[in-house]
């Protein structure tokens, strides 16, 4: 008979045994120490308290940063508005044709199209 597995089996079940043994001694002492108990469960009480606090901040900044995203993207709509109407102001051919044209907002991009056929 080989006596490797064997010695490795007994060394798996001392380590069993002896680490039952280690928890059963200290769920013991849990239980004979209520104060100490009593300590652990504010001390996890007040990290998760921190924890929600972090949480609500986060997600508050979180809300600011869309509120100002939304800003900006308004604020860069209208500045390529009045750069598509600057535009179609400085080209002299468009402007001495009396043609209406209207500015699509297409993809984010300021482009002329004319109304009628008659504007070329």
């Amino acid at each position: 008979m080989n006596l490797r597995p064997v010695v490795l089996i007994f060394l798996l079940l001392v380590l069993i045994i002896t680490s039952q043994f280690e928890w059963k001694q200290q769920v013991g002492e849990a239980e004979t120490n209520p104060t100490a108990t009593r300590r652990r469960q504010q001390s996890l009480q007040r990290e998760d308290a921190v924890k929600e606090k972090i949480i609500l901040s986060q997600e508050k900044n979180i809300q600011q940063l869309n509120e100002l995203i939304q800003s900006l993207q308004l604020q860069l709509l209208h500045c390529r508005l009045v750069s598509g109407l600057l535009s179609l102001k400085s080209e002299p051919k468009l402007a001495s044709s009396g043609c209406m044209m209207r500015v699509a907002f297409l993809n984010g991009k300021a482009t002329g199209i004319p109304r009628d056929s008659q504007c070329n």
